[in-house]
């Protein structure tokens, strides 16, 4: 009779859960691209953080960034690229590591931001700025990974969502 050789694992599994999704919004300032950042007002007050919000039953991932936009900012997107990046962490508070798949989108230099209730503040702050103010290790790792692929260079074609 041959033993399981995954018996071992089954102690303790910590699930990965996908139901969330962030967003980076950047616009060509006077001498640099520009990264909007707002201050949380609610869940995690006070934290610096981009766009962010869970996934809605019969969504898409993207189609969920788009609302998140559209709710948090009041911007309507016309392009949306996959950042080819997830933010993970884990979460002590639910015994999850949660998975988080990235978008950035390029707006109007003149687009006006128009905040819902989570958020009491924003900004548009250059990349070192941008990274000084996040309050968390992924966001800095997901903004250098953003300054790489979407600012220092145009991404791949294949990244962006048709959206149509």
């Amino acid at each position: 009779m041959s033993q399981d050789p995954n018996a071992h694992l089954e102690k303790h599994l910590v699930p990965v859960l996908c139901s969330a999704v962030l967003a980076f919004l950047l616009k060509q300032g006077k001498t640099e691209v520009k990264l909007l950042l707002m201050r949380r007002a609610t869940t995690m007050n006070g934290k610096w953080c981009q766009v962010a919000g869970s996934i809605e039953a019969g969504e898409t991932a993207w189609q969920a960034a788009i609302r998140e936009v559209k709710e948090e900012t009041g911007i309507s997107r016309t392009d949306l690229w996959s950042a080819d990046i997830c933010e993970q962490f884990y979460g002590s508070h639910n015994e999850r590591i949660m998975m988080l798949p990235v978008f950035v989108s390029y707006v109007n230099s003149s687009v006006k931001v128009q905040l819902n209730r989570e958020h009491d503040a924003y900004e548009w702050l250059g990349f070192n700025a941008a990274r000084a103010r996040a309050s968390f290790p992924g966001q800095r790792k997901i903004l250098r990974h953003i300054k790489t692929e979407y600012i220092d260079r145009m991404p791949d074609l294949l990244l962006e969502i048709d959206i149509q």
